[in-house]
């Protein structure tokens, strides 16, 4: 996966297929020709466990509709496990272990994990939303059935989303869900995957009607399926009575907006929705109808995660509330005094992939585009500390408003942290340009946000149409070494006369304090030696090692409290470093403030 990442990624090679062996190959092109997104797959990760969560919530009906596919998957010709590659059959897992507690939702909220769906939706019967097991197997068993085999829930069936060392998150569909309330530290359980990855290939035995051309690749030169079919179409079955019948036949005015980088929803099936309108409508369609593709956005609006690490999500795509604020405006003014809406957006389909063409005024739509590069390129190798130079072109689409707003991110911390101060918020076509040095090395992905607005108003925070674009930058070359300083955390006025009474409170209190983070103790343990006003902590477990040192000094209107913390993240934690790095210092700092605000109340 991370070579299919980089090859997509600014100043990448662009082919994504180029280390992958046969079988790889074979399969990310199956996944493309469906319409999948190659620039999405930096989430990946995201994607895996949130529609992991979503498509387990479908295995109880699949199984009870039908219940033979599962079986003919491993056994009847035609199916991907009749006749399996080794990978499939390495897969397979098959694991006994047993329940060592229950996690509730409000335990994920409270530790900032993320929560399936269907463990995450609102209900009378409280049930949890993960386990933390005996063991667990080796293998990957993400999205495996997990079944109690005794117990009170003995039977129930629910389906892994994800793990993290002995805890797992699950998802379940209605079939059991109310059996949950039943299940108990201890009860013995079984983790298998076979449903699961039977389910990979479901697709293959579910071909629709030929102007799906999603699925071409499945059917033969006269149009005929390459694989078995099943009897039923299951999304016949899942979409009726919640999805209305797309015949194209509607009356009034439609816009559509589909983003370039839905992970879910395909864009082509918005060309494909467009060709049965078009249809229908005939000589009316461009009275009726508009459809804007917009670039770096996905499903939903980016969310910044609490163990996520540069480049975050908010600097690779675009939050489009305001599009669809802007919609709305456009198609309020179309409806109601017949003005209409900005054109729709020019593109071509190849082979279920959505292109569309790198000029605003070309494409049309009404994102405004971003060309930014470095040093001229999309990648530049420098040494730390030496400025470059990056150069943005910005223009809007014709009728679409101006460019009001251009922040910059070099970092990837997502804070946007420079803003461009515009002479000019009117401008459709513009020119920025700026320098940055960076103090570290590795790889870093700047990026530019920029904003167009209707009415060119640089401050409302309402139908902002933003867009993004990025390079990437190889800094080489030794890091300075780092001098540690002490962080000045709280200020007391005046100085108690029991200031070192509230001192040895307080340095006994950090030390016998106590967190839980995934079912597991974190100890704040004192391993000084102890002066009058200065001691040093340990932070265990940690992923490596977490000292800190709170020292009280006093000065003329007080005392000042100073924290010096000192993290060193091994292991597989490194990719994290900087993340829990950060968390980890503030958690910290806080308890050391909340802790001493609670002593100095109780001192008055």
């Amino acid at each position: 996966m991370p070579s299919i990442i980089d090859a997509m990624e600014p100043g990448g090679s662009g082919d994504m297929y180029a280390e992958l062996n046969t079988e790889e190959r074979e399969a990310l092109t199956e996944v493309t020709k469906m319409g999948f997104p190659p620039r999405a797959w930096f989430n990946y990760r995201r994607i895996v466990f949130g529609y992991t969560g979503v498509l387990t919530m479908f295995f109880d009906q699949m199984v009870k509709w039908d219940p033979t596919y599962f079986e003919d998957f491993w056994n009847e010709p035609g199916y991907l496990g009749a006749n399996p590659p080794e990978s499939l059959l390495n897969a397979k897992v098959h694991h006994e272990t047993k329940i060592n507690k229950l996690i509730w939702p409000e335990d994920l909220k409270e530790m900032g994990i993320g929560i399936t769906l269907s463990a995450g939706s609102e209900s009378k019967t409280k049930v949890p939303a993960g386990f933390v097991m005996e063991d667990l197997p080796e293998k990957d068993f993400q999205g495996a059935s997990l079944i109690l085999k005794s117990g009170e829930a003995e039977g129930c069936v629910v389906y892994i989303a994800g793990a993290f060392e002995n805890f797992v998150m699950i998802a379940f569909g209605e079939e059991h869900f109310e059996e949950l309330v039943n299940v108990k530290a201890g009860d013995n359980v079984e983790i298998d995957n076979s449903v699961y990855l039977a389910a990979q290939t479901y697709h293959r035995h579910q071909i629709p009607s030929a102007d799906y051309y999603g699925y071409d690749q499945f059917r033969d030169d006269d149009g005929k399926p390459l694989y078995p079919q099943r009897p039923t179409l299951l999304s016949t079955r899942y979409s009726k009575g919640t999805v209305a019948e797309l015949s194209g036949q509607f009356d009034g005015k439609m816009i559509v907006v589909e983003m370039l980088m839905d992970e879910i929803a395909y864009p082509w099936s918005a060309d494909w929705y467009r060709s049965r309108i078009k249809e229908v409508l005939g000589d009316k369609f461009d009275d009726n109808y508009r459809l804007w593709y917009i670039d770096h956005a996905m499903h939903v609006p980016p969310v910044v995660s609490k163990f996520e690490t540069p480049p975050v999500i908010t600097t690779r795509i675009i939050n489009y509330g305001g599009i669809l604020q802007q919609a709305l405006r456009d198609m309020s003014a179309w409806v109601e005094k017949d003005i209409p809406p900005p054109k729709s957006t020019s593109y071509e389909v190849v082979d279920a992939q959505v292109k569309v063409p790198p000029t605003a005024d070309e494409r049309k739509g009404i994102q405004p585009l971003v060309n930014l590069t470095v040093k001229g390129d999309k990648r530049v190798d420098v040494k730390i500390g030496k400025k470059v130079k990056f150069t943005a072109f910005i223009e809007t689409p014709p009728n679409t408003g101006s460019i009001v707003g251009v922040e910059w991110d070099f970092e990837g911390n997502g804070d946007y942290p420079i803003t461009e101060k515009l002479k000019d918020t009117e401008s459709t076509h513009l020119k920025v340009k700026t320098k940055y040095s960076f103090s570290e090395p590795g790889t870093y992905y700047p990026a530019i946000r920029v904003t167009s607005h209707r009415q060119s108003d640089p401050n409302t925070p309402h139908a902002r149409i933003q867009n993004i674009d990025r390079v990437r930058v190889v800094v080489t070359g030794k890091k300075k070494e780092e001098t540690r300083e002490k962080e000045l955390i709280f200020e007391i006025k005046g100085k108690p006369d029991n200031i070192q009474d509230i001192i040895n409170k307080f340095f006994d209190t950090i030390g016998q304090h106590i967190t839980e983070v995934q079912g597991r103790e974190i100890k704040t343990i004192e391993i000084g030696s102890r002066k009058e006003r200065s001691t040093r902590f340990e932070v265990v477990p940690s992923p490596g090692t977490t000292f800190y040192t709170i020292t009280f000094e006093e000065t003329k209107s007080g005392i000042e409290v100073f924290a010096e913390i000192e993290i060193e993240v091994s292991g597989a934690y490194k990719l994290m470093a900087k993340t829990i790095k950060k968390a980890t210092s503030k958690s910290i700092i806080e308890n050391a403030i909340e802790t001493l605000n609670k002593i100095l109340k109780e001192n008055k």
